[in-house]
């Protein structure tokens, strides 16, 4: 019996008509083989593909769905937002509304913006610091994700302060060439970019998804500000991913250290596409129209996304248990993963922050981007497709996060701990 017939012949119709298939890369399955289970709707923490196959989602969307899929009240909200237009071009009271309640949570920003993506925040937040500081070179870190914008995609040179070549063909050399990059956790690198000079700013996941989930330490990220401060460059942290993931008020809630600019996504949206960046209002003040740094976008502040990222936002407010309940959730899924991984001989390492968790195979703790290549990858494919073939739907690469959300009850956590345990036993023994 063939599982996925159905998503077989869907990804074949796709690939005729779309690059590889899909709108994103990774979800081609390209790093863990096999076809992409092609999903016909979501409900709580499952996922139903056309095949009528069920899945315990630790995908989530990528992290948005922190209410796990289908949320009434997120949905009703939606549905009334719609009801009224899909979108105007023109203001909102809801993007106020919104915004005043993500500003309240952060005693250091006064003012946001709305965009439509984390890749558009990420950008936009980049151009605010280089047009509020005036130099042109930036340091980000191998490994840490920050979206496709063009002076983004690079790829690391040999030493520890490489300028960057482009990592992708399109992306032209001169604008990669002002990107400098550093070693994740190790401040020494860091300091070797800023020999350079004319930095404007240090762009950094605090809790990083984007090479599997490897968060930056308190001291790192304490040296850090020291450097930005003392260079009078601007600190960015990105939590498009870990914002409102990790903790109520993303790692700036877990974290002492005060970043410039904050830029966030995914769950502000609630499932929509919603991004955005914040900052002082003496930094906010650059952006246009009050200021000369340009930024603009039709459909930023949407109305039916800033009703779903309402919606959401205002639930876990008034929930503050959610993240320890996640987090205790989330702790027993790596420990369960890791003793199955040990029964057989394999080894793991897992961690976890919030609502996010991460594993690799591996034998060393994961600090920066060099320890997460040496993961074994080979394993982790034929775990994805051991554990996809018993229900449960994980991150289609070793170097993507994955997400608990409150619809995931203890049986689903017993459900995937023993899937593992019975898909490294078939791994490891035949």
């Amino acid at each position: 019996m063939n599982r996925y017939e159905k998503s077989q012949q869907a990804f074949a119709q796709a690939y005729a008509v779309i690059p590889g298939g899909v709108d994103s890369p990774v979800r081609a399955f390209g790093s863990v083989g096999g076809t992409p289970p092609f999903i016909a709707r979501g409900e709580g923490a499952y996922i139903y593909d056309i095949d009528g196959n069920r899945y315990i989602d630790f995908v989530q969307s990528w992290g948005p769905l922190i209410f796990g899929h289908c949320d009434s009240d997120i949905q009703d909200a939606v549905i009334d937002a719609t009801k009224k237009g899909l979108s105007f071009g023109a203001p909102t009271i809801a993007e106020t509304t919104l915004a005043n309640e993500i500003v309240e949570l952060f005693p250091h920003i006064d003012k946001l913006r709305f965009v439509s993506s984390g890749t558009e925040a990420v950008m936009t937040a980049i151009r605010l610091a280089r047009g509020v500081s005036g130099r042109d070179n930036i340091i980000k870190f191998v490994g840490c994700y920050h979206g496709h914008s063009d002076s983004l995609l690079v790829q690391a040179g040999s030493g520890l302060a490489t300028f960057g070549t482009p990592s992708s063909p399109g992306v032209p050399s001169d604008l990669t060439k002002h990107t400098l990059l550093a070693r994740y956790n190790d401040i020494d690198s860091v300091k070797k970019c800023f020999e350079a000079g004319d930095i404007a700013c240090v762009i950094i996941e605090p809790i990083a998804g984007n090479m599997g989930l490897v968060p930056a330490s308190e001291e790192f990220l304490v040296a850090l500000r020291e450097l930005c401060t003392k260079h009078n460059a601007l600190l960015i942290f990105d939590e498009v991913m870990s914002g409102f993931r990790a903790s109520l008020r993303g790692a700036c809630g877990i974290s002492s250290v005060v970043p410039d600019i904050v830029t966030w996504g995914k769950v502000i949206g609630g499932g929509m596409p919603v991004g955005a960046f914040g900052a002082s209002a003496k930094i906010m003040s650059s952006l246009s129209p009050e200021g000369p740094v340009y930024q603009a976008g039709t459909l930023s502040g949407n109305p039916v996304a800033m009703a779903a990222g309402l919606a959401s936002l205002q639930k876990l407010k008034s929930n503050p248990n959610i993240y320890s309940e996640l987090n205790q959730k989330a702790i027993k899924l790596m420990n369960g993963f890791k003793d199955a991984a040990t029964s057989v001989g394999v080894d793991m390492v897992t961690d976890s922050r919030g609502s996010m968790f991460g594993f690799f195979f591996s034998k060393k703790v994961v600090k920066n981007f060099d320890d997460a290549l040496q993961n074994d990858t080979v394993l982790f494919g034929k775990f994805h497709q051991a554990m996809l073939g018993r229900g449960v739907y994980l991150a289609c690469s070793s170097f993507e996060a994955g997400f608990i959300c409150t619809s995931m009850s203890d049986d689903d956590i017993n459900s995937a701990i023993i899937a593992a345990r019975e898909s490294l036993i078939e791994i490891t023994k035949g």
